[in-house]
């Protein structure tokens, strides 16, 4: 099945087609470190997170840049009101968002580019929009003439005439039109700023998304992430900028967005005062199931947070950990276990896999993987039993194995890594060898089903560790 996605872009399911063969270029809209992250910021970090994951999977190389705005008004109105510099202030916030990120098992992206670092890029971008047309200066403010850019409108759906001054519109006596909006912001004598042919001052929101990915990835990539609030005018505005610059269209390829994250159906926001900091989550519970509840819902419907689904993520986090340690310990001492009836897991572990990647190639849908995970592990706790019904010969060792090797695919794809937990009867044994055995049996048998990026998968994480296959024709053989 071919890998299709929701596009914002066209309002459509698409067929997922990189710009360059083999190769995935991602950019996703990250925080504004003025306070703490809340726990609507970890669900958009998570669901890239798993997309990079499932990308990889499939062979792609995958770039993925998330940015830092650390320079901006809500910034600068911290900093006068505590007296910390702007960069003293940016760079806790940062740092604590990224302590949260490690917890959840959010892999580090390729870059994290700040708007700081980017000045000397921003205003080159303001200048050549400058020159053909698009932009115009106005008492040390620079603005973006909205309806100079013919398509203004198609990522949001939003037509110019209907615009009208109010919501998200910014109204200004130095603006030609209320719709333009800031590129270059004139800064008071006492806020930071950069020299610039307009005087000192600092970028806008816009145009920093639109140079940064300029910067790291081109004039044009495969994917744009960020919440549904973005899509205007902050995203509208990054295309019209981004395709004046360069003239290539699209600017974005496909334009896929996360939902809200709400707090009894209000949209979680730091403005509105009703959030739960995202730290104070992930140290009062179990990091894995705040990662299992936010992938509980599909991207694109809206996620209520409360103390009992939480919970009731938790409860399915240890339902996850108890099938995990069954299977491992059946593996880990075969001879003290059974197993109930090999051909029915047989059956459960091909139906999860087809569910799973099934519903991963449909727009990313990870309620739907997960229900086909939690189905592998009923099967595992209804069929791997304390004490034998059926003698677990090799033919239930490589079913079980197969299961195992499944159920480490699937969570390693969603990022939820359970602990290795062996019972203290299995703990005096050496197991590392018996599980590279099995690790063995799993990539043969997927080699045989031509089920080659497993094979590679399993190939490659055991070469990071020091662990090098060699396939010979007398088998496979193992060096350390």
């Amino acid at each position: 099945m071919a890998l299709m996605v929701y596009n914002t872009l066209s309002r459509q399911y698409e067929e997922f087609v990189p710009l360059q063969e083999g190769k995935v270029s991602i950019y996703v809209c990250g925080i504004t470190p003025y306070d703490h992250s809340h726990i609507g910021h970890a669900r958009p970090a998570v669901f890239w997170d798993v997309v990079r994951r499932y990308l990889l999977h499939k062979g792609y190389k995958v770039k993925l840049i998330t940015n830092f705005t650390d320079i901006d008004d809500k910034l600068i109105n911290r900093s006068k009101q505590t007296g910390i510099p702007v960069p003293e202030i940016a760079e806790k916030y940062i740092q604590e968002y990224m302590d949260c990120m490690d917890k959840l098992g959010v892999q580090r992206a390729d870059v994290y580019p700040r708007a700081s670092e980017v000045i000397p890029e921003v205003i080159e971008a303001v200048q050549t929009l400058i020159d053909k047309g698009f932009a115009y200066e106005s008492s040390g403010d620079v603005y973006f003439r909205a309806e100079k850019f013919p398509g203004y409108g198609k990522l949001s759906g939003k037509h110019i005439e209907d615009l009208m001054p109010g919501a998200r519109v910014e109204v200004s006596e130095l603006k030609e039109s209320p719709l333009d909006w800031a590129l270059w912001k004139a800064s008071a004598p006492d806020e930071p700023g950069w020299p610039s042919p307009w005087g000192k001052g600092r970028p806008g929101w816009h145009i920093e998304c639109s140079v940064m990915v300029h910067k790291h990835l081109g004039p044009q990539i495969d994917m744009h992430g960020g919440g549904t609030e973005l899509v205007f005018p902050h995203h509208e505005n990054e295309v019209a900028q981004a395709e004046a610059i360069s003239g290539v269209e699209p600017y974005v390829k496909y334009w896929v967005h996360t939902e809200l994250l709400n707090l009894e159906g209000e949209k979680m926001s730091k403005s509105l005062g009703n959030v739960i900091y995202l730290h104070e989550i992930v140290n009062n519970h179990d990091p894995m199931a705040v990662r299992l509840y936010l992938l509980s819902a599909h991207r694109r419907k809206a996620l209520d947070f409360s103390e009992e689904l939480l919970r009731s993520a938790e409860k399915g986090w240890e339902r996850i950990r108890t099938g995990y340690r069954n299977v491992l310990e059946f593996l880990a001492n075969p001879s003290a276990q059974g197993l109930r009836d090999a051909a029915k897991l047989d059956e459960a572990i091909r139906q999860c896999r087809e569910a799973f990647f099934g519903s991963m190639d449909n727009d990313f849908a990870t309620p739907g993987a997960l229900a086909a995970v939690f189905d592998l592990i009923t099967a595992i706790n209804a069929h791997v039993v304390p004490r034998g019904e059926t003698p677990a010969g090799p033919e239930a060792r490589q079913v079980v194995a197969e299961a195992y090797g499944l159920l480490v695919e699937c969570l390693g794809i969603l990022g939820l890594v359970p602990q290795s937990e062996i019972s203290p009867a299995s703990q005096g044994q050496d197991i590392s060898k018996g599980l590279i055995d099995i690790l063995v049996e799993v990539r043969n048998t997927a080699r045989k089903n031509k089920d080659y990026a497993t094979a590679d998968y399993i190939r490659n994480k055991l070469a990071d560790l020091g662990i090098v296959l060699e396939d010979t024709p007398s088998g496979t053989k193992v060096r350390m």
